[in-house]
């Protein structure tokens, strides 16, 4: 939890599940929350902050607008590279992104970028690409190889052309046990705690534990913000 922001991605509407179909429902949340719509937002803020920040709690903060400064330096980088030749952006005065972003919340708000950046997505062009068994067991186990190596991939987990999902998260652990590849999750709609996403190899298709926005079952996945096509 350390390397994941404190805040969370507001959801626009309350969902649920209807007693009779068992289907997925909703309705729009009242008061409309302010900060929403921005799941792909925290998760490549997340990844840039990973590859390319340092924090050293020993060093005292410096003023607000030099912090801003260095904040805009990290979102400026790829969150499809690690820290180039120019090295990673010290961040004194925290010991991790958590407790940076508890402290200055708003201000990486305000730096982060709009929802739109959540839809203006190169990789959003793959939804319309269909993946075969054997493909889709392919990215599961690159996701799950690249998480166990610490560099949290990004997934993009979708139920189109179904709306019932269309989500972010950050795999943060992977383990293969009893002909699944089991990942917990860093949600960006709740960072109090890693959500479950499977993949069935027998089945060859991921699998989405049910959460307070998503009754839960089968959903297509595939990793974004690693290659420059996606």
């Amino acid at each position: 939890p350390e390397d994941t922001l404190a805040f969370r991605n507001e959801t626009e509407w309350v969902y649920g599940r209807d007693l009779v179909t068992g289907r997925q429902v909703h309705r729009r949340r009242e008061p409309r929350p302010s900060y929403t719509l921005r799941c792909f937002v925290m998760a490549r803020v997340v990844r840039q902050f990973h590859r390319h920040a340092v924090f050293d709690p020993a060093l005292p903060s410096p003023g607000m607008d030099e912090l801003r400064r260095r904040v805009r330096r990290v979102l400026a980088t790829s969150a499809r590279s690690d820290a180039g030749a120019g090295g990673v952006v010290r961040i004194p005065g925290w010991e991790n992104l958590r407790a940076f972003s508890e402290s200055e919340g708003a201000m990486i708000r305000e730096e982060a970028g709009g929802a739109w950046q959540s839809y203006v997505q190169r990789s959003h062009a793959w939804l319309l690409f269909p993946f075969g068994r054997a493909s889709r067991e392919r990215e599961a186990r690159r996701i799950a190889r690249d998480a166990m190596a610490g560099r949290g991939p990004v997934v993009h987990v979708f139920t189109f052309p179904a709306l019932t999902i269309n989500h972010a998260l950050v795999v943060a652990e992977a383990a293969e046990e009893a002909g699944r590849i089991r990942m917990g999750c860093y949600d960006p709609n709740d960072p109090g705690a890693l959500v479950p996403l499977d993949f069935d190899v027998a089945r060859g298709g991921f699998e989405m534990a049910a959460t307070p926005y998503f009754v839960g079952g089968p959903v297509r996945a595939y990793e974004v913000m690693r290659f420059p096509w996606r």
